[in-house]
């Protein structure tokens, strides 16, 4: 009766709860629908999904609040403390205790929700298709939050916080923003150019004539920058025809030519609290477990989050966020899924959570920074010592954590240093709470089958990966939720090591000779960057490029004879191959600079069809043919790597005929 009265309050227009436990001191609900019409989904029955924005309020004085930057300074500050709210999108069973207790907590990518898409296969608010309703026949709870306050987009989940100011003066600073385009264009809009749209809105230029404000060009990541005359770019925006004074996009006279990087800095003002997106997290997960009158109540939170949340996770917990303000431990368990060894822009002044570290932008942001293993290490430049866990540990408040990763991330996101030490010459042993996970052959998001070339600025020069993740993810996410219940250990580590050769330095990458297939010669490395005295401790970055000094090692998975590569969990694709997959893909010619890496993609390079084919072609990989009897024989071999994978708990026993059904399409499109 106590659930429903609460939950008739919040079916009036705005409802308000007074202050509840955990920070959260109002709710505000906007929708409330029955999924599918009240369908029910196995022992945990019907689902609803309700929308709305939590607020929150937490204490300046608190010790698990003074990480956050710029927290004293927030206009808002009142009686020593500071209000913020966030959206929140929650899918939860409507009988609480036919729900298993545990929920999942998305932190949705750029303000957008995806993992009961790419889990279940349905939508991702659920109001057309629930997919094969896998986490919902589970019992879970979803919940994703808003944390990033430049999130983009008209249905973004976002984070609403405070500006800060210092003394009651403006605060004044140096952003930069860089990019790649595939096409030549005029106008560009400031911000995150990610995947031909928008991942984070920039800051607005405070002075447009500022004499610190520059644009340069370069030809690859590496290259010297050329400075761009003054006279000859403009922030400006074409309105029929004509050019526009803008504070919000920049125009350079003869357009942004494809293939190049630009580089804008410039002055801006009024730093948002950004911070404030880990105690949005934080609080809500604590609120969810403790507080008798919550919205979603459970007994387990788990962190869950892809790429940019991924590296929001890893963040999370080495900024010490993972105990609240009364010390309790937060999220029991943490998903972070292809974040490779980064961090990110989260909580500094003038954040910019979208900003990553692309082959081709995002170039030199604070992502890929010192310490990249959950044990301590020691920097080899500066001889510091530390390790992502540190904070976590000195609390008591280390979850059972999940870091996994594709093979674009070995290329990409310097995933190496996750368990090799800084100086690259031995492999470091991960912590009892931590399991590392490659997954071989995938790339950063699944991509379609049959096999299709990426477009814009995703166009490449191969196939994309066409390796699906789901049924990994279902059964990643049944693993943690056994490990966090009832310590059930789940599968262990599985990841190139240097002392099996199996991680090797890029000069000994083995790669075979394959006709038209042009190979990578370099790959991201993480940096030595200096943004300014004291940036790490207090922040706040100054130096707008920042300065670069000695890179970190690079490290990418060795290959076999095929090009794919030796270790890891491997899908039965990998074992039992037609193909090659990799974990980069080159930049079409048409799009520019053809020797860099498309972001995100790997290449699928299927075999020649028979020995004659592959003899023409020069092919040194043995054909479809010279491998395989027949099809009986293929998917013979391919259920028994898939039992393996079944057996030890890599993919649940309920998606083995699936994974059949796609050997069938796959072997039909290999050998057609």
């Amino acid at each position: 009766m106590k659930l429903f009265r609460f939950s008739l309050l919040l079916l009036l227009a705005g409802s308000c709860i007074p202050r509840l436990d955990a920070r959260v001191v109002r709710v505000e609900v906007t929708s409330r629908q029955d999924v599918l019409g009240g369908r029910s989904f196995g022992a945990a029955g019907s689902y609803e999904r309700i929308t709305g924005k939590i607020y929150f309020s937490v204490a300046v004085a608190d010790p698990h609040n003074q990480r956050i930057v710029d927290l004293a300074n927030a206009v808002n500050l009142q009686n020593g403390e500071v209000a913020f709210s966030a959206d929140f999108a929650a899918i939860r069973p409507k009988e609480e205790r036919k729900g298993n207790g545990s929920m999942l907590l998305e932190i949705p990518n750029r303000g957008h929700a995806s993992i009961v898409r790419i889990v279940d296969g349905g939508g991702t608010d659920l109001s057309a298709s629930a997919g094969d309703g896998w986490l919902l026949r589970e019992g879970f709870t979803v919940v994703s939050l808003g944390w990033q306050w430049d999130a983009a987009g008209e249905n973004a989940l976002k984070l609403y916080a405070p500006i800060a100011r210092e003394h009651g003066q403006t605060i004044h600073g140096l952003l930069r923003g860089d990019f790649m385009l595939p096409r030549q264009q005029e106008v560009v809009p400031l911000g995150h150019l990610i995947v031909g749209r928008i991942g984070g809105r920039e800051y607005p230029v405070s002075d447009r004539s500022d004499p610190r404000n520059t644009l340069t060009v370069r030809d690859s990541r590496n290259a010297p920058r050329v400075l761009i005359p003054r006279d000859r770019w403009q922030f400006a925006t074409l309105a029929d025809g004509k050019l526009v004074p803008d504070d919000w996009h920049i125009h350079l006279d003869g357009g942004f030519q494809p293939g190049r990087i630009y580089e804008y800095v410039y002055v801006v003002q009024d730093p948002v609290v950004a911070g404030l997106g880990f105690a949005a997290v934080r609080d809500f997960a604590s609120w969810a477990k403790h507080d008798p009158h919550t919205l979603t109540p459970v007994q387990r939170v788990y962190g869950q989050g892809i790429s940019q949340d991924g590296r929001f996770l890893r963040d999370f917990l080495y900024q010490g966020f993972n105990a609240d303000e009364d010390g309790r431990i937060a999220l029991d368990g943490v998903l972070a899924h292809v974040a490779g060894a980064g961090r990110g822009s989260f909580n500094y002044r003038f954040a910019q959570p979208s900003r990553d570290a692309e082959p081709t932008s995002s170039v030199d942001f604070p992502t890929d920074i010192f310490p990249f293993t959950d044990e301590p290490e020691t920097d080899p430049v500066t001889g510091r010592r530390a390790g992502l866990l540190d904070k976590a540990r000195a609390e008591d408040v280390v979850p059972k954590i999940f870091l996994s990763c594709t093979s674009f991330e070995y290329w990409g996101r310097v995933a190496g240093l996750i368990t090799a030490t800084a100086d690259g010459k031995r492999d470091m042993t991960t912590g009892a709470d931590v399991r590392v996970y490659h997954f071989t052959g995938l790339q950063h998001f699944s991509g379609p089958f049959p096999p299709a070339r990426g477009t814009g600025d995703l166009d490449g020069q191969q196939l994309m990966s066409p390796l699906p993740v789901r049924y990994f993810w279902r059964a990643m996410i049944a693993n943690m939720d056994a490990w966090v219940r009832s310590g059930t250990l789940p599968p262990p580590s599985s990841y190139p090591r240097l002392s099996d050769g199996t991680l090797v330095p890029l000069a000994k990458w083995a790669f075979p000779a394959i006709p038209g297939v042009n190979r990578p010669t370099e790959a991201n490395a993480a940096w030595h960057l200096d943004f300014g005295p004291h940036w790490q401790e207090t922040g706040i970055l100054t130096l707008q490029p920042p300065k670069v000094g000695a890179p970190f090692p690079v490290l990418v998975p060795q290959v076999d004879a095929d090009g794919n590569e030796r270790d890891g969990v491997r899908l039965p694709e990998i074992t039992v191959p037609l193909a090659t997959y990799t974990g980069w893909n080159l930049r079409d010619p048409s799009i520019g600079a053809p020797s860099q890496r498309v972001p995100f993609l790997g290449s699928y390079i299927p075999f020649a069809k028979t020995k004659a084919a592959r003899e023409r072609r020069g092919d040194p990989r043995p054909s479809i043919a010279e491998r395989y009897k027949d099809e009986a024989e293929y998917l013979g071999r391919y259920a028994l790597a898939l039992d393996e994978l079944v057996a030890e708990r890599w993919i649940l026993p309920e998606d083995k005929p699936a994974l059949m059904g796609r050997a069938r399409q796959e072997w039909a499109l290999a050998t057609q």
